[in-house]
This record gives structure tokens, C-alpha cells and sequence, in this order.
């Protein structure tokens, strides 16, 4: 004896109408989802670029001052010391010299300075170190190299005593946190600027 069990209570499948309840909870479910992680992800890269920034801008901060400390002849300098107005002098550049050699008048000249850039990832500016080498007032060697990009902000503040001989530097550097390799990143979070102000003395005047 057969029995016929294509009409059994509560064997029917979902109705068109469940289907498409199900598939719209479904899609909600995951763009919340994806929502979360895509947040998620910015605020872990602003942290490490904030984090990475801030090591490289204080390492260069730091190099920077090691130089004026032990550097010699700065400009721009006043050319009356005396003068507020002229002293201390306020500039985005500041050059000194690194070393010479009286004997065969030669004499190494650095300068840092702030430049613009027209490539957006790297802007808006950059901090440039270039290094000239001079022997009886003819140059002899150079060479150039960025050291730190996404500067927003250089002012180099030069106190000096009558000479003019330099009595202090003060650095104040203001730098955007980014991550270089994704330069489409940036546009919806990211991280507050970072600011780093230094002085220091000559280490001759001391």
C-alpha cells in the first residue's frame, strides 16, 4: 500500500516574498559589516601613520638641531644686529657652515630649507638638505636630498648677538601624518598635524 506524501503539513518551501526578506537582511547584515571594517581599517592606518610621522619628524628634528648646535657662520643674518625689527631674523631657510680648512681655504656650507612640491602625495612641502663644498671661493662639489615630506610649516627664528654671531635657533616644524605609498587615502579621516618645536645654542659660543 502507497501513501502520498506530497501534501504534507509543513513541508512547503519559502514563498517569494520570505526569499526576499531573507536577502535583504542578509545584504544590511553585511554592508553594516563591511561598514564597520572599512572604519575600522582608516582608524588603524591614521594611528600608524600618526605614529610613523611622528618618529621620522622627531629624528630629523633632532639631526636639525645637532647641525646648528655645531655649525658656524649662519644667515640669513641682520645687518644691524641692534635693530628689533631685523632681530631675530624669521625664515622658511637657514644656511651655516659644517666644517673648513683654513690652510687650503676650504669650507663645507649646509642649508636646510622649505620646499613646495607639485606632487600632491608628498605636499604640500618638504624639508631639503643641501651640502655645497667651496675652495677659494669656487664650488667644488654639491648635492641635494629631501628629508622630510608633508611639511606644512618650517620657520627657522635666528637670535643674534653683534658680530652678527649667532646666540640661539629656534625650530618650529609643523608636519601632516601620511603614508605615502597610498596616496588616495586621506580624504574621508585622518590624523591631527604634528608640531615640534626646538632651540638650541651654537656649541662655539658656549
Amino acid at each position: 500500500m502507497t501513501h502520498d506524501h506530497s501534501h504534507r503539513p509543513g513541508s512547503r518551501g519559502f514563498s517569494l516574498a520570505e526569499m526576499l526578506i531573507a536577502l535583504t537582511i542578509t545584504g544590511t547584515l553585511l554592508t553594516a559589516t563591511l561598514g564597520a571594517l572599512d572604519t575600522s581599517f582608516k582608524s588603524y592606518k591614521v594611528t600608524t601613520e600618526g605614529a610613523s610621522t611622528n618618529v621620522v619628524a622627531r629624528m630629523v628634528m633632532t639631526r636639525m638641531m645637532t647641525m646648528l648646535r655645531t655649525g658656524d657662520e649662519f644667515g640669513p643674518y641682520p645687518d644691524d644686529p641692534l635693530d628689533a625689527n631685523q632681530n631675530p631674523v624669521r625664515s622658511d631657510a637657514v644656511e651655516f657652515i659644517t666644517a673648513s680648512d683654513a690652510a687650503t681655504n676650504w669650507r663645507r656650507i649646509a642649508r636646510l630649507e622649505l620646499r613646495s612640491t607639485e606632487e600632491q602625495r608628498l605636499g604640500p612641502n618638504q624639508l631639503w638638505y643641501i651640502q655645497t663644498d667651496i675652495s677659494n671661493g669656487v664650488q667644488t662639489a654639491r648635492e641635494e636630498r629631501p628629508l622630510l615630506a608633508g611639511v606644512q610649516g618650517l620657520t627657522f627664528t635666528l637670535e643674534y648677538d653683534v658680530g652678527p654671531r649667532l646666540r640661539r635657533a629656534t625650530v618650529d616644524l609643523t608636519v601632516r601624518p601620511n603614508d605615502f605609498q597610498d596616496a588616495g587615502f586621506g580624504s574621508v579621516m585622518e590624523a591631527p598635524s604634528i608640531r615640534l618645536v626646538s632651540s638650541v645654542a651654537p656649541r662655539r659660543l658656549e
